[in-house]
């Protein structure tokens, strides 16, 4: 799998943007943020960021298209991050492990990745096209490819979803809400998961 400059199709700062364009954006996004730490996601509405903003609804929508194109682009950061971790760093979640550890090590930084952002995973999840666009198809491509150099049998692609369906932040919420689960508790599961389609 070669390098993922970007992880989704939605508008970034580009090298030629407009000085005051660029101004809006980082405005939009601080303000979001801002937001979102105090109130959480579900409670922040569009109006709300562009008024703390100081731009236009309209100056918001026509940066990020709507309310999971925003929660997208925030997200956008720390999913190069952890991408760049697992494709490129250093073992075991980066190449020089064996598959199975490096499979383990993922599970264990995308199951702290979704809880740190949960609200705006939930958030942004909402949109189907979010959901399952360019950072989940990358996730996705990664389990099945460990799966498959760990020699597990069968059709990797539903196995590989069935992985990922546990790292899933509504999942984690509702597990540690509802079931009183903890985190070591669902990365024990998710582990014993893998180990189970390893073979091991």
């Amino acid at each position: 799998m070669g390098p993922v400059e970007h992880t989704t199709d939605l508008p970034l700062a580009s090298p030629h943007e407009r000085e005051d364009a660029a101004r809006n954006r980082v405005l939009l996004l601080d303000a979001a943020r801002r937001l979102i730490a105090e109130h959480g996601a579900d409670s922040v509405t569009m109006d709300d960021i562009a008024a703390a903003a100081g731009v236009g609804k309209g100056t918001l929508f026509r940066r990020f298209g709507n309310r999971a194109g925003l929660m997208m682009v925030l997200l956008d950061e720390d999913e190069r991050i952890l991408q760049r971790g697992f494709m490129f760093g250093p073992p075991p979640l980066g190449p020089g492990a064996p598959p199975l550890e490096r499979l383990l090590a993922f599970g264990r930084e995308r199951m702290r990745f979704a809880h740190r952002h949960r609200d705006l995973l939930a958030d942004a999840n909402r949109d189907p096209v979010a959901r399952y666009g360019a950072p989940y198809i990358v996730l996705r491509t990664h389990v099945r490819i460990l799966l498959g150099e760990a020699g597990t049998s069968g059709d990797l692609e539903p196995q590989a979803d069935a992985l990922l369906a546990l790292l899933d932040p509504d999942y984690i919420r509702h597990r540690m809400d509802h079931a009183g689960l903890t985190m070591e508790d669902l990365t024990d599961a998710w582990e014993s998961l893998a180990h189970k389609l390893c073979g091991r």
